[in-house]
């Protein structure tokens, strides 16, 4: 404990961290309290209908994603969710479209252009999930929780304009997050909102125990037990790597003599059992949402079956097709993210090789080889924390509430941003140290 109050003050004594974290705390802050706030137009007495709407299943879930503003029909309730499915398709289109292709190769400048697609995708997307959500208000809420008027197109109008608004604003919040402070903005908005719905679905939970017959207070501690040893795993997926052993080559020098210099190095290349980290998640919840969606246009039996299964989070066929996407897009974006390519040349141009394997296109293949190995037991485990819920609401009768935080994806978002941004805190303690340490070092406090 002593330890740990030593590493915040160190944190609060390092300015330019210091700045970093209360920047993305106002941030966090200013996003949570847009939550809360209620379209123009709409009694937020009367929501009662709609908060039933959210307390299970895929609307729950939706619920979660947003903080809980899509249940508040809040200004924010469409959250950052359309920006995901824009990242989504922008980089499936990358794979497709030679203009998009040629972007991800021009470095900084490419990047730019493909966020700035992303950006006017989001508000295309948004454009048409507006008018979707507003009919589900229109479907679940009574006439007179309209205050502009039932089947007013003025509030239809400026609603759509306010949630487009709304989600653009997340957008810059989590960019400027990712920009100005720690961690990566988008990711930490989505986990705000999952942590915003733990404390209550906890309490569901407990008192759904305390019911005579129901377990008692032993079983909620075997629950909280196994939920403990479920992080743990989730700590052990995102940090387990496989280490390439990477040789250098002898290199003469002149004067003193120095055994590490002439006999060369022995490195390490850190492949990461899962390099993908939530991404896959992520992703894959985002496409589950779309054939209710469409499924919903249509009245047909073969449109409501679709909708049954894709709404009913904790079914078997869900959870297969879930699961099955979630290792699809593992491997997708691993592959787009290791570039084993480059990694191969610029271990030629450093003068490294692994023992064994010539450098070059060989070595490429090697890593390529290597990734795909590694990718199949970390999607394969992923997967498995991806549908736990459902296991844990079948074989054990947990609260569907609780059961989301039991494993899923909110658990794996929750571990995964909070691995990342203690690591970015860390990565600025050990420079600090670094610089205290070395006597010929500079004090960033002496600087400021």
């Amino acid at each position: 404990m002593k330890k740990f109050f030593e590493t915040l003050a160190n944190i609060w004594n390092i300015e330019e961290l210091k700045n970093k974290i209360l920047i993305t705390l106002g941030m966090l802050l200013v996003y949570r309290f847009g939550a809360q706030v209620t379209l123009p137009g709409i009694d937020a007495t009367k929501l009662h209908a709609l908060s039933d709407q959210t307390d299970q299943g895929i609307g729950w879930l939706i619920n979660v994603f947003t903080g809980g503003a899509f249940s508040q029909a809040s200004i924010f309730a469409l959250g950052i969710m359309p920006y995901i499915s824009a990242s989504i398709v922008v980089q499936l289109m990358g794979i497709a479209v030679p203009y998009l292709q040629k972007l991800q190769n021009d470095g900084e400048s490419g990047r730019k252009k493909m966020n700035q697609i992303t950006r006017w995708l989001t508000i295309g997307i948004t454009l048409v999930q507006g008018p979707g959500y507003i009919y589900n208000l229109y479907k679940q809420l009574p006439p007179d929780a309209f205050l502009l008027g039932f089947d007013s197109f003025s509030f239809l109008f400026s609603s759509v304009l306010i949630l487009t608004t709304g989600t653009v604003f997340a957008m810059w919040l989590g960019e400027k997050i990712t920009d100005k402070g720690i961690g990566n903005g988008i990711s930490l908005l989505i986990m705000v909102g999952i942590i915003a719905k733990l404390p209550m679905a906890f309490m569901q939970e407990t008192q759904s125990r305390m019911v005579a017959g129901n377990g008692g207070p032993m079983m909620i501690v075997i629950e909280v037990i196994i939920w403990l040893l479920i992080i743990i795993a989730c700590i052990f997926l995102t940090m387990a790597v496989r280490k390439i052993a990477v040789q250098y080559a002898r290199r003469s020098v002149a004067g003193e003599y120095d055994a590490a210099s002439v006999s060369g190095n022995r490195q390490w290349i850190p492949l990461k059992l899962n390099a993908s980290g939530v991404m896959p998640i992520i992703f894959a919840q985002a496409i589950m949402f779309i054939p209710p969606v469409i499924a919903g246009l249509s009245s047909s039996d073969s449109a409501q079956t679709v909708t049954t299964m894709f709404s009913n989070i904790f079914g078997l066929e869900y959870n297969l097709v879930f699961a099955l996407l979630i290792i699809i897009f593992s491997y997708f974006y691993t592959a787009i993210t290791v570039p084993t390519n480059k990694m191969a040349d610029d271990l030629k141009r450093s003068g490294g090789f692994i023992p064994g394997i010539k450098p070059g296109q060989e070595t490429a293949n090697f890593l390529d080889r290597v990734m795909s190995l590694i990718t199949f037991p970390g999607s394969l485990f992923l997967a498995v924390i991806a549908v736990l819920p459902a296991i844990a609401v079948s074989l054990m009768g947990i609260q569907q509430g609780w059961a989301m935080f039991y494993g899923g994806t909110s658990l794996l978002i929750l571990v995964s941003v909070a691995i990342d941004t203690i690591q970015q805190i860390n990565a600025y303690l050990l420079n600090k140290q670094y610089d205290g340490l070395m006597k010929s070092g500079k004090n960033r406090k002496a600087i400021a």
